[in-house]
C-alpha cells in the first residue's frame, strides 16, 4: 500500500517546522519508566499542584479524575504501550510531560513517539493492511475520517465506549464538550476518533496599518469604502493592490499586500486541499462539509462517492475551482514578494513575522505562539501583537451556509488489529491527554483548543489580548464554518497526493488553471474508479456516475436545490466589502453556550 501514501501528507511537518525547537525535533520519542505500583494520592496531588494548572476542574475534581485513571489502569500495570503522533508543539508536550505523568499515575509504561506526519500515515496504512500491531494508539488527522469508516479497520469509538471499552471509558470524558466531534463522525453517525488538538486556517493582517488614519483616508478616497477586514476576495485584492503599489514603503522598507508560496512541492498540495476551493465557493452548502459536493469537488450520494469531474457531477474542475486557482496565481505574481513563487510552506511561513507583509489570506493559527514572541517586528513593546487574525474573506462563488475554511483536528484513533488489552491501555492514555484535568494547561502550551469549557475559561479571557484574536475566533459563532476534510474522501492518502502534482503544473506555468483542474478531476475519478472495481470499501465505496454534459449537471443542481457545480459568473469581482475589526469582535457573543461550564 506504499503507493497510497501521498508525500503531501507530510504537510503538517512542513507547515509546523517553524514552531518546533531544534532540540525537540531531535527527540524522536520519550521513553518513560513506570513505578512498580500505581500512584498514591501524594503523587497525584503533586502533578495537580505542579503541572496541571490551570484547569476547568477544581483540585478535588482533578484528584477524583486521576484516581479513576489509576484504578481503571490496574489490570494493565507494567505493560509497555506505544502511541504515535506527528511532531508539533502540542504533541511534544504530551510526549515529554503528559506521558510521564500517565506512567506515574497508572503504572503503565507509556512511550509516545514523535515522527513526521507522512510516516504516521504510512505506518497506519501498514497496520491496516497487514493486520500486525505497529502502534497501540494513534493520533492522526481527522482528514482520514472517510478512509477510517470505509475500510473497516478502525474502532468506532461511540460503540467502543458503551461496549468493549466501557470499563476503561472515563465517566468524566464529556464528549459533548469537544468542539471537533462532528469532524470525527462518519456518515453512519458513529464517532471514530477523539479530538486531541485543532487549529484553523484564518485571515491575518497588520492591525496597526489598517487603523492608521492616513492609510484609511487614502484607501477610502481610492476605493470608496473603508479599509478593514475584507469580507470578500474583491476587497482582499484591493487591499493587496493598495499596500503593494500605493503605500509601497513603510519606514523605508518595501511592503507587500499579500504572502503565499508556489514551489511545486508536496507542501503545495494541502495549500489547496485545506479548503482553498471552499473559500472561493466551490461545492455545496452544508457543515462541516458540503453535500452532495464537498470542498474537494467530490460528489457523494448517500455514503458513496460518485465523481470528481464536472461531467460526473463533481466540481473539481468547475468554474468556482478554476477561479480559485486563477486568483491564487494572480495575487502571488502581483502582490507577494518575488521569492514567494519559489518557496515551500516551511520557507514562507516566517515571512509575515518579519514585518513587511500587510495581510495573508491563508494563515494557520498554529503559528500564533511564534507570532507573539517578544522582540519581533510585529509585536509591541508591551507584548501585544501589532497584527490580528479574523475570519477569511469569501470568494465570488461562495453562498451562505457553505463551509468557509479549514481546521486541522489531530485525533486519537484505535485499530481493530491491536490486541484488546493493549487497545484498552492506549485508550486510557488518549483520554488522559484530552481530559479536563490536563486539557486547559495543554491548550495554553500549544494553543490548539479542543474543549468548549477551556475556550471560555477565565485564564484565556485574561490572555486573549496577547493572542491576536485567537480566543475571540474560537468563542465566535463563525468557527463552525471551518472544518477538516470530510466523509466524501474515500482514501485520503491516495487522493491527496494528486493535488500538488496537478496544481503544481498551474503554479509553474506548465498548464493553464483550467487544464490543471481538468487533469486533477480526471485523476481523482480514476482513483475512485479503481476503488469501485476493487470493492474493498463495500457499500460505502465509490460508484461513479456516468458522464454527462456540464449543462446537464448545472440544470440538475438548480432543480435539486443544490449549488454545485455552478455556472461561470459574468462578474467574478464584485465591489469590495470590508468590516471594522473591533466592530466585528464586539458583535460576537460575550458569554459561553449554556452547556459550557467556564470556571
Amino acid at each position: 500500500m506504499r503507493d497510497l501514501i501521498g508525500r503531501d501528507v507530510q504537510r503538517s511537518r512542513l507547515r509546523l517546522m517553524t514552531m518546533a525547537s531544534a532540540a525537540a525535533l531531535l527527540a524522536a520519542s520519550m521513553t518513560l519508566a513506570a513505578p512498580a505500583s500505581a500512584a498514591d494520592d501524594a503523587v497525584l496531588k503533586k502533578w495537580i499542584d505542579e503541572e496541571f494548572q490551570p484547569s476547568t476542574l477544581s483540585k478535588d475534581e482533578q484528584l477524583k479524575e486521576l484516581q479513576w485513571f489509576a484504578k481503571a489502569a490496574e489490570p494493565f500495570k507494567g505493560m509497555d504501550i506505544n502511541v504515535v503522533s506527528e511532531t508539533i508543539t502540542t504533541h511534544e508536550y504530551e510526549a515529554k510531560t503528559l506521558a510521564k505523568a500517565f506512567s506515574e499515575i497508572t503504572g503503565i509504561k507509556l512511550k509516545h513517539d514523535l515522527i513526521q506526519e507522512g510516516d504516521v500515515v504510512e505506518k497506519l496504512q501498514t497496520q491496516m493492511q497487514s493486520g500486525k500491531n505497529v502502534y497501540d494508539g494513534w493520533i492522526n488527522d481527522s482528514d482520514l475520517i472517510g478512509t477510517h469508516f470505509r475500510y473497516g479497520q478502525t474502532i468506532a469509538l461511540s460503540d467502543y465506549m458503551t461496549g468493549e471499552g466501557k470499563d476503561v471509558t472515563n465517566p468524566g470524558l464529556d464528549i459533548d464538550d469537544f468542539i471537533g466531534r462532528s469532524f470525527t463522525t462518519g456518515p453512519d453517525k458513529k464517532m471514530y476518533q477523539l479530538p486531541d488538538q485543532q487549529f484553523a486556517n484564518l485571515y491575518w493582517f497588520r492591525y496597526d496599518w489598517f487603523t492608521n488614519p492616513d492609510y484609511k483616508a487614502k484607501f477610502k478616497a481610492k476605493y470608496g469604502y473603508d479599509l478593514g477586514v475584507p469580507v470578500n476576495w474583491s476587497a482582499y485584492e484591493d487591499i493587496a493592490e493598495f499596500f503593494t503599489n500605493d503605500i509601497k514603503e513603510i519606514n523605508g522598507v518595501k511592503v507587500y499586500g499579500h504572502m503565499d508560496y508556489g514551489k511545486k512541492d508536496p507542501s503545495l498540495g494541502w495549500r489547496f486541499t485545506d479548503a482553498w476551493l471552499s473559500m472561493a465557493g466551490n461545492g455545496d452548502r452544508g457543515l462541516p462539509n458540503g453535500l452532495p459536493v464537498d470542498e474537494w469537488g467530490i460528489r457523494m450520494e448517500g455514503c458513496r462517492p460518485v465523481g470528481s469531474s464536472i461531467e460526473r457531477g463533481g466540481d473539481t474542475n468547475g468554474p468556482a475551482a478554476v477561479y480559485s486557482i486563477v486568483k491564487y496565481l494572480d495575487w502571488m505574481k502581483k502582490y507577494a514578494p518575488p521569492q514567494a513563487q519559489g518557496m515551500t510552506f516551511s520557507e514562507s511561513g516566517p515571512v509575515p513575522a518579519q514585518g513587511n507583509v500587510a495581510q495573508q489570506i491563508f494563515w494557520y493559527t498554529a503559528f500564533t505562539a511564534d507570532m507573539v514572541k517578544p522582540g519581533l517586528p510585529v509585536v509591541n513593546a508591551d507584548g501585544t501583537p501589532k497584527w490580528r487574525m479574523a475570519p477569511s474573506p469569501k470568494g465570488a462563488y461562495w453562498k451562505e451556509g457553505m463551509k468557509l475554511g479549514y481546521q486541522d483536528v489531530g485525533s486519537g484513533t484505535l485499530l481493530k488489529s491491536t490486541p484488546p488489552d493493549r487497545r484498552k491501555a492506549a485508550w486510557l492514555y488518549l483520554q488522559f491527554i484530552t481530559s479536563k484535568t490536563v486539557s486547559l494547561k495543554k491548550s495554553h502550551v500549544g494553543l490548539t483548543l479542543i474543549r468548549e469549557s477551556d475556550i471560555w475559561d477565565k485564564s484565556f479571557t485574561e490572555r486573549a489580548p496577547k493572542l491576536g484574536g485567537l480566543i475571540e475566533f474560537y468563542r465566535s459563532p463563525a468557527r463552525v464554518q471551518w472544518s477538516p476534510t470530510g466523509n466524501n474522501i474515500p482514501d485520503y492518502p491516495k487522493l491527496a497526493q494528486l493535488w500538488w502534482q496537478n496544481i503544481g503544473d498551474a503554479s509553474s506555468g506548465a498548464k493553464t488553471p483550467q487544464a490543471a483542474m481538468d487533469s486533477l478531476a480526471a485523476a481523482q475519478d480514476s482513483v475512485l474508479e479503481r476503488l469501485e472495481r476493487s470493492k474493498v470499501q463495500g457499500d460505502c465505496g465509490p460508484k461513479l456516475n456516468k458522464k454527462e454534459t456540464a449543462e446537464y449537471w448545472y440544470e440538475k443542481s438548480a432543480k435539486d436545490g443544490n449549488i454545485a457545480p455552478q455556472r461561470k459568473l459574468a462578474n467574478e469581482k464584485p465591489k469590495g466589502e470590508t468590516v471594522d475589526y473591533d466592530t466585528l469582535i464586539k458583535s460576537w457573543p460575550a458569554s459561553p453556550p449554556k452547556r459550557a461550564e467556564a470556571k
